[in-house]
């Protein structure tokens, strides 16, 4: 990444921030104060996490010496159990006390599954309606919204309830405008369009230089077509949906 210059060789502005070009010839301004307030931000919560350790290692301290963790905790299982005052066989001690956890477990069990289907519809609808929604795959993609999840979809999770998009790595993927910030939706679909090996298939033909791009059924008689490359290019779940909502693939 470098410092982009005029002819002057002075620092090239964009809203009063320089402007530098990635190794890729993307351009992009440079924001240093939202730099390093987040910078100042990841400090604060390296620091929480480390007081978290550091209490977590003082608790540990207090079972130095015990070896079989199994064995000490069966062994204040028994010292409970002849505690109680009465000669009750242990295996009715246990059947009693799991009978009387059953429904409270059921309970917890039924919420769980709940807060889990929940979770997954929440899921569903922050990334399914991100692709529904962006202005970026309507504009710039000759397939449908539906099509490019299927290819995609599985680089964007939800956490805490916010969409973040994930690289071939596993890492988050970051914004080239607003340093240091998570990119949003749109500006993490067109990074990671153009990383794709593929991607002179999928983008309209007013989006790339030459001609041969995936049209939108001019010649098909309203019908959506694409490349022979473009649908080979597509996830299993991409082709089947494309061919059942009724799309042409030409040669």
């Amino acid at each position: 990444m470098k410092l982009k210059l005029d002819e002057q060789g002075h620092a090239v502005l964009q809203d009063g921030h320089p402007v530098y070009i990635h190794d890729d010839g993307k351009e992009s301004p440079f924001d240093a104060g939202a730099t390093l307030a987040t910078i100042k931000a990841r400090n604060a919560e390296a620091k929480a996490n480390r007081e978290r350790a550091e209490a977590a290692e003082g608790k540990l301290k207090a079972f130095e010496g015990i070896d079989d963790a199994e064995a000490a905790r069966k062994a204040l299982e028994t010292i409970a159990k002849l505690d109680q005052k009465k000669l009750i066989d242990a295996g009715q001690v246990d059947a009693a006390v799991a009978a009387a956890l059953k429904p409270v477990q059921d309970k917890l069990d039924a919420a769980t599954k709940q807060s889990q289907t929940l979770e997954q519809q929440l899921h569903g609808e922050i990334v399914g309606g991100s692709f529904a929604r962006s202005k970026f795959i309507a504009e710039k993609l000759a397939i449908p919204a539906d099509m490019i999840q299927a290819t995609f979809g599985a680089r964007f999770k939800v956490v805490d309830g916010k969409l973040k998009a994930l690289d071939a790595e596993g890492n988050p993927i970051y914004s080239r405008k607003n340093g240091g910030a998570l990119a949003d939706f749109d500006e993490a679909i067109e990074i990671l369009v153009d990383q794709y090996p593929h991607k002179d298939t999928i983008l309209k033909a007013d989006n790339k230089p030459g001609s041969g791009a995936p049209g939108n059924g001019g010649g098909s008689r309203g019908k959506q077509t694409i490349s022979r490359s473009a649908f080979d290019a597509l996830e299993p779940s991409g082709r089947s949906e494309f061919i059942g909502k009724g799309g042409v693939v030409t040669d």
